[in-house]
């Protein structure tokens, strides 16, 4: 077995790299600060298209392709240049866009099965206000993801997408105080934010055999955030 796990390096990325068996290639920009012997890196950005596919060629025979990588910028559109709107949109779809494309061809042309995980957000369906490119990039790539579940499952290529709340990652406990802390267990029913593994095991869950008839499903992971539905942080 063989995976493809875009931004691999940290957070809910390496998270998913260290619950995937067999051979795992990692892209991201910054090199893996650990060893282990079944994690190759691929050093680059996920949407070059000869990076995505020299990644897929070491993980033959591929057998599923996450793509975790994001971009993080807050822009609206009234206080920001389209262009720079535009640039943030697509550079978050365009990370999933590539890999989609790249994993999609792999498996059509060696005639196996395999599955795609897209990593969206509970931004996608209840946005943030001040995070339009963000919320509008995740809102996409679960439309991409019903599409590929639609067109490829004949193939047995099946599509599907993981939609987090807030994540207890290195980039959140920078961020974090107490009121934050106290804000995200107001907005989060189970009282808490993720573990970034708990994102890992539904990820592995969706690649796996055992979720072989899930296809084009948004599955959000989020403790409830999404149906409790309260305002999340809103940026003045």
């Amino acid at each position: 077995m063989g995976y493809v796990v875009t931004g691999g390096s940290k957070g809910i990325g390496r998270a998913i790299v260290e619950r995937l068996p067999g051979t795992v290639v990692v892209i991201d920009r910054e090199p893996l600060d650990q060893h282990d012997d079944r994690v190759i890196q691929v050093l680059g950005d996920a949407a070059d298209e000869q990076v995505a596919r020299e990644a897929a060629r070491q993980a033959a025979p591929l057998t599923g392709w996450v793509n975790n990588a994001a971009v993080f910028g807050d822009a609206s559109l009234h206080d920001a240049p389209v262009e720079h709107v535009r640039h943030l949109i697509a550079a978050n779809l365009d990370l999933a866009v590539v890999g989609c494309a790249v994993a999609v061809q792999t498996f059509l042309r060696s005639g196996t099965a395999g599955a795609i995980v897209n990593l969206t957000s509970h931004q996608a369906t209840r946005a943030v206000p001040g995070a339009l490119p963000y919320a509008t990039a995740k809102a996409a790539i679960e439309g991409l993801t019903r599409s590929l579940a639609v067109e490829y499952g004949k193939h047995g290529i099946r599509a599907n997408a993981v939609a987090p709340g807030s994540v207890a990652t290195g980039r959140h406990d920078q961020m974090t105080t107490p009121e934050i802390e106290r804000e995200m267990a107001r907005l989060h029913p189970l009282g808490r934010v993720a573990r970034a593994e708990e994102i890992a095991t539904v990820v592995a869950f969706l690649l796996s055999d055992e979720s072989s008839f899930v296809n084009g499903a948004t599955v959000p992971v989020d403790g409830g955030r999404t149906v409790l539905g309260l305002d999340p942080e809103a940026r003045e």
